[in-house]
């Protein structure tokens, strides 16, 4: 019994993988033939962009507050708090602001794009589409992929500004440095491969968020449930994928570029 339910989920496992990459093959192909729906990508920019502005700034100043008090406790030790906005600025352009801005991004906009489209499944409104002509993939998921895709690469860049920002505030109000200093250290010390790192992040990021979260809500069944079900693995995986792609990532520009 045993052999015969791992046998089920490797064969579950890889018919999933098989199924989503075909979904997202024929995703990407609809922006390079027409029609291409350019009301429905302003829409999604504004839900997925402008809708997530406030929580991208919280999350972005109170993470290099955060950054800049530990690194302070840290640095400290060694004489060494002159280099604070290094640190700061590094860890939110290399990793942090790409991380946590798909992060909370996936939260609310990968179970939103599940959510609906799952909705829109179990109610027949898909099939309503197809009878009607109309091409679900290309209405529904090409343009929240494309959206998502542009949208979290001027939030990453928002977030990554947020960090250094909340970072100077803490080290200069609470710590007592210099603000002149803590900036320069901030920017003197980037070099082109940390913002390459961090701006080609995004870019995968936002298209494993909307991919992850319509290819769980096409796929939707057993009713409401079943959406209940679709809205609780898009965020799940979306979110270990981020993680994993990260690291790839990482691994890949430190091989490039070497420190």
């Amino acid at each position: 019994m045993a052999f015969k339910t791992i046998d089920n989920a490797a064969k579950e496992f890889l018919l999933t993988v098989q199924d989503f990459s075909l979904f997202v093959w024929r995703a990407v192909l609809n922006l390079f033939t027409p029609p291409i729906y350019w009301s429905d990508f302003v829409l999604q920019s504004d839900i997925i962009g402008v809708g997530s502005i406030t929580i991208v700034v919280f999350a972005g100043f109170f993470t290099g507050g955060v950054l800049a008090l530990q690194s302070e406790a840290t640095l400290a030790a060694f004489g060494a708090t002159a280099v604070t906005g290094r640190f700061v600025s590094m860890s939110m352009i290399r990793e942090l602001g790409a991380v946590l801005t798909g992060i909370m991004v996936s939260g609310r906009n990968a179970s939103s794009m599940a959510s609906e489209l799952g909705s829109m499944v179990v109610t027949e409104q898909i099939d309503a589409m197809r009878a009607l002509g109309v091409d679900p993939m290309r209405k529904l998921v090409t343009p929240r992929i494309f959206a998502c895709v542009t949208m979290l690469f001027f939030l990453t860049i928002l977030s990554d500004f947020c960090g250094i920002l909340g970072g100077g505030a803490v080290t200069v109000l609470m710590n007592g440095q210099n603000a002149t200093q803590y900036f320069s250290m901030a920017y003197e010390f980037l070099r082109y491969p940390d913002i390459i790192q961090g701006l080609v992040k995004p870019l995968l990021f936002g298209f494993i968020i909307a991919s992850v979260g319509c290819f769980y809500g096409m796929r939707t069944s057993g009713g409401t449930q079943g959406v209940g079900r679709s809205t609780i693995q898009a965020v799940v995986f979306a979110s270990v994928l981020i993680i994993f792609v990260d690291l790839l990532v990482t691994m890949v520009i430190i091989a490039i570029f070497p420190q």
